[in-house]
């Protein structure tokens, strides 16, 4: 575990891991050790309606250090990269109090220590073009057509990567690439932070993962899916929250509810995979903190 009496009080830290890897409680050790506000680099977690199954902090944790940009965007909008990087720019101010940012979207943590290129907004047309392709047909249909530089970059088991990539090559005739390459610089240089990421033997994870999501549901999943279903949409980012297509598939009819918690576990494993090779190919000079 990372000796956080070593991290400077004032030095920002960015702590990235997989889901339930424990990110969320080292986080509020670091603030309750030596100073700082919580802020969600989670993609997930930025959306209200959905707190249980996304795993936001509850009231106990929102009562031990502040907290930011946690549930703060209603449930049936879009939020993107540029999105997040304009809302957390005024936590980095040097009058503020000291940032440890913590959550499991490499692309967040990438965009702030290296920058994100100023792409134009997909059009509403375009995305309903690129959900609907996704849903009919997977994502390789649209990989096979990105340019080489792009694909070389993106993750291509990632639907909702390639989906970007594709969106903005049809909306500017521009590969995501190029765009990259014409990135402003970072709001925050990585050399003057903390960079913690969580890794965790595969076994280990899965089972703790799976306790997790059964506690879930004995917290409440279930009623908060109930609520959530009459105005359910499949294609709002909101919707992604690992386990909300599968218990909506229940209380519609489609499957048993072991069934659906079945599935909800086995997407929240797959999430997790792809989360670890993420951090293993963009975050290996991190300071790796080994669980348990």
């Amino acid at each position: 575990m990372v000796d956080i009496s070593l991290i400077p009080p004032h030095q920002p830290v960015l702590i990235a891991g997989p889901t339930a890897s424990g990110k969320s409680a080292l986080a509020i050790k670091i603030a309750q050790h030596s100073g700082g506000i919580i802020i969600n680099a989670d993609a997930l977690q930025v959306f209200d309606g959905w707190r249980i199954l996304t795993a936001r902090p509850d009231d106990q944790e929102l009562s031990q250090a502040p907290h930011h940009l946690y549930g703060h965007i209603p449930y049936d909008q879009t939020y993107s990269v540029g999105h997040w990087l304009r809302d957390v720019s005024p936590f980095l101010k040097q009058d503020t109090p000291r940032p440890i940012i913590v959550g499991g979207t490499g692309l967040y943590f990438q965009a702030l220590t290296k920058g994100l290129a100023e792409i134009p907004p997909t059009s509403p047309d375009i995305r309903a073009e690129a959900d609907a392709r996704r849903l009919s047909e997977g994502h390789q249909g649209m990989l096979s057509e990105l340019d080489p530089e792009t694909v070389s970059r993106i993750d291509g088991q990632n639907p909702m990567r390639v989906q970007r990539a594709w969106e903005v090559f049809r909306a500017t005739s521009k590969g995501l690439a190029m765009w990259q390459d014409e990135t402003p610089p970072p709001l925050l240089q990585g050399d003057h932070c903390a960079k913690i990421v969580m890794t965790a033997d595969k076994d280990w994870l899965n089972n703790r993962i799976d306790r997790r999501f059964d506690s879930m549901i004995a917290a409440g999943a279930m009623e908060e899916a109930k609520s959530m279903l009459p105005n359910w949409d499949p294609t709002r980012q909101s919707s992604r929250a690992i386990g909300a297509p599968e218990l909506v598939n229940y209380l519609i009819g489609y499957c048993t509810k072991a069934e659906a918690i079945t599935a909800a576990k086995i997407a929240s494993h797959q999430y997790a995979k792809r989360q670890r090779t993420w951090f293993r190919s963009k975050m290996a000079h991190w300071e790796p903190v080994m669980l348990p």
